[in-house]
């Protein structure tokens, strides 16, 4: 049985933190758009070359393309589940999702809504930076690295912060993500899939909650 989950949440709410558990512990394969559209454009493939040019020409993806990359994803990689990281954003994107799913005998198994204090968001993000090798994040107050300048995990020195992670840009990230992917929250409501953590728990209990959900998959599994 594959597994398919989404993660929803605004920016910094640790849904990046949270899949990489998922991938290490569950061996699930995180399906994250710009990763893929990254792939795609120097993979030289039909669709890579379709990729390039829109990119190249600052154009933005259509909903086509990306439905196209994921479904590329779900037919060639062995896995025993995915998490889709950063798509769907609209209520059309998750109604194309939902019939290429269906369409490979599939569905939408959980949708994990990290929900969180918008205030409390900011501080937290004002804060966080990441290891440009591995991807591992840390704060400035919450979680530093235990050396300064070093990530614990690989060692590396490559420490880097977003250059929108300040409270102006993060407010204007909310309002935008609550505009378009908030209707999300009500459009997996009533198809049943929809499971809302507290996402400002401390990572492992966000964790903890997380393993909840997935556990229960086999039992509860619906169609998107």
């Amino acid at each position: 049985m594959t597994v398919n989950i989404i993660l929803l949440g605004p920016p910094g709410a640790g849904k990046g933190t949270q899949a990489r558990r998922l991938v290490e512990e569950r061996g699930l394969v995180q399906l994250s758009t710009g990763d893929m559209l990254r792939e795609a454009r120097s993979s030289g493939t039909e669709m890579g070359k379709v990729v390039a040019e829109v990119m190249d020409k600052g154009q933005l993806v259509t909903d086509e393309i990306v439905i196209g990359l994921i479904r590329e994803k779900l037919e060639s990689v062995d896995a025993p589940g995915f998490i889709f990281d950063g798509f769907p954003r609209t209520l059309a994107q998750a109604d194309a999702l939902g019939t290429l799913l269906n369409g490979l005998g599939q569905a939408v198994d959980a949708v994990i809504e990290m929900r969180v204090d918008d205030d409390a968001l900011v501080d937290r993000i004002s804060g966080r930076y990441t290891c440009g090798n591995c991807g591992e994040v840390y704060h400035d107050t919450t979680r530093p690295t235990k050396t300064e300048g070093v990530c614990d995990v690989c060692g590396s020195t490559d420490l880097r912060r977003r250059a929108d992670d300040n409270a102006d840009s993060l407010k204007i990230r909310l309002l935008e993500y609550y505009k378009k992917t908030s209707p999300l929250i009500g459009y997996y409501y009533r198809g049943g899939s929809l499971n809302t953590i507290d996402g400002m728990a401390e990572v492992t209990q966000v964790a903890s909650e997380i393993a909840q959900v997935m556990d229960s998959i086999p039992r509860n599994s619906v169609q998107g």
